[in-house]
């Protein structure tokens, strides 16, 4: 069966298509329970602005996202288009992460299940599925929580903490998550929630976990030649059904 995208008649350009997508992981969030009211953040650059960043203002519930209510702030955290003010926290860890590692989209979450594991002394994540064997090696790990993020510092240490690892589990706070788009990051933000909620459940049960032998990790992880359909594909798809259902479920992010 062929899915049609959900695109409007004529191709936004890519501010506009940037706004819609961001507007729509909040939302989602929502819908996902990913969210905390109006904290934690979700940023993406500014195609083609250097140093400039779209941004839910604060105060807002993330249900209220749209494409025109989110706003523009630059490397000092001031807004620089739209209406409404940037929480500091958000950009004392964003702006140094977009920066330092070249993130296109940063999405940072206090969700229940990452935080529940991220709450235990050991807090990694472990290939016991054949989803969370995707995650392999994309995990990075801060260990010592600092205390609410003050200064741009923060997002520096963090940076160097993820090195090149699009994922960083934060003991004691939450879940970062980055990507070269809102549909690849935001993939990853709900996927990692549910293999979570998966190694929580079966560490409740108080039996053996069964982890995935190595080479079966690595099978797992390697593109198939004969799939009909790229990473990139799967991503598109996957984030323009998730827009389907918010226009059922939870419409006017677009506006």
């Amino acid at each position: 069966m062929s899915v049609t995208p959900l695109a409007s008649p004529r191709r936004p350009d890519a501010l506009a298509e940037a706004r819609i997508h961001l507007a729509a992981a909040y939302r989602l969030a929502v819908l996902h329970e990913l969210e905390e009211g109006i904290d934690n953040h979700l940023t993406m650059r500014v195609p083609g602005q250097e140093g400039r960043y779209l941004i839910l203002p604060f105060g807002l519930h993330w249900s209220e996202a749209s494409a025109s209510n989110l706003v523009i702030y630059d490397d000092s955290g001031a807004t620089v288009e739209g209406t409404g003010t940037v929480e500091r926290s958000a950009h004392c860890i964003h702006t140094p992460i977009h920066r330092l590692t070249g993130a296109a989209v940063v999405l940072h979450t206090h969700q229940t299940w990452v935080l529940a594991l991220n709450s235990l002394q050991d807090n990694r994540l472990l290939p016991t599925t054949q989803t969370a064997a995707f995650f392999d090696g994309q995990v990075a790990y801060d260990d010592t929580y600092t205390g609410v993020a003050a200064s741009l510092e923060e997002g520096e240490r963090l940076a160097r903490v993820m090195g090149s690892r699009p994922i960083v589990f934060m003991k004691n706070h939450g879940v970062l998550v980055t990507g070269d788009s809102v549909a690849q990051a935001y993939r990853r933000l709900y996927k990692l929630e549910r293999v979570c909620r998966n190694q929580v459940l079966a560490l409740s049960t108080g039996r053996p976990l069964e982890v995935l032998a190595e080479e079966i990790v690595t099978r797992v992880k390697t593109p198939n030649a004969e799939d009909t359909h790229s990473r990139g594909e799967r991503e598109r798809l996957y984030f323009e059904a998730m827009m389907r259902v918010l226009d059922r479920e939870l419409p006017g992010y677009r506006d």
